[in-house]
């Protein structure tokens, strides 16, 4: 007699887990516990006799099996999702998904959202953490705030504005860029030797790297030094007074942000004109 299927929820949390490599962050996205989801996967794999992840103190890899195994999960959910869609469209209209980077929504909607929920009461949103151009297309978000090049993300985009590098510091900082603590940021195509060169100021080697424009601008608000940051990241921190400007000059950005909407819906429309208004604002009002 042949074996019976796993359970559906099984192979939801390997599908969810092998995403986000982390079993912690597909319980978070599921609504289950961590420890549920590691049972269910090991329960996959005791089943179909295989090993699908390799266990690693920060996260998983998939193995050639989980890796083999994972776009035949997807398929099969994706085929789930869209002959379930048509009875749910009323129950998913008043949803939206947002995916951006944490510098995005730390920083720049965060402090604007208590407006659009009280414009929007009915509407909930999900929020969705993305760095990379491949989580963007495993996130299936309706709305998405890419960051990179143009040629890279900015395919049925819209880039956002203002996009230039601008040096800011605490405001009880005294010193200048030749006196304080630099803070650059790794992983992007600009940088204080970019800003440098495109602004004809000498600067010296950081002292101190992060990840992300947010997180060298959250360096900054507590007066570590001087954060290079993208002028879009660190508009609400300049006009709420939370750092000032270390210099008058700025230098053109190579990579940017970039929003572009997945699904159109009502909610989702409002969701956007909502970030295009507080985008308005903030280029009209930046210092």
């Amino acid at each position: 007699m042949s074996k019976s299927l796993p359970p559906l929820t099984w192979f939801r949390s390997f599908e969810a887990a092998a995403r986000r490599l982390s079993s912690t962050a597909a319980a978070e996205e599921i609504g289950l516990t961590q420890s549920a989801v590691s049972q269910q996967i090991r329960s996959l794999e005791t089943r179909l006799g295989v090993v699908l992840f390799h266990r690693h103190a920060r996260g998983l890899s998939l193995t050639d099996e989980g890796r083999k195994l994972l776009p035949q999960v997807e398929a099969a959910l994706e085929m789930l999702h869209s002959a379930a869609s048509p009875y749910l469209a009323e129950e998913r209209a008043r949803h939206i998904t947002v995916a951006a980077s944490v510098s995005v929504l730390e920083w720049v909607i965060s402090p604007a959202l208590p407006r659009f929920q009280q414009q929007n009461p009915d509407t909930s949103v999900r929020f969705v953490s993305t760095i990379w151009p491949d989580e963007f297309a495993a996130s299936r978000a309706d709305v998405e705030i890419r960051f990179g090049s143009e040629k890279q993300v900015g395919r049925d985009a819209t880039a956002l504005r203002p996009n230039h590098l601008i040096a800011v510091k605490a405001p009880q900082l005294s010193g200048g860029l030749q006196d304080l603590p630099l803070i650059g940021t790794v992983g992007t195509s600009d940088n204080w030797g970019s800003w440098a060169e495109a602004t004809n100021r000498p600067v010296g080697a950081p002292a101190f790297y992060v990840d992300s424009y947010g997180l060298a601008l959250q360096l900054a608000t507590t007066g570590n030094g001087v954060a290079l940051v993208n002028a879009l990241i660190a508009n609400h921190a300049l006009q709420s007074g939370q750092v000032v400007l270390a210099s008058e000059a700025s230098a053109p950005a190579s990579e940017g942000y970039f929003l572009a909407v997945q699904r159109r819906s009502p909610e989702v429309d409002a969701f956007v004109q909502w970030f295009t208004d507080i985008q308005r604002e903030q280029t009209h009002n930046q210092v």
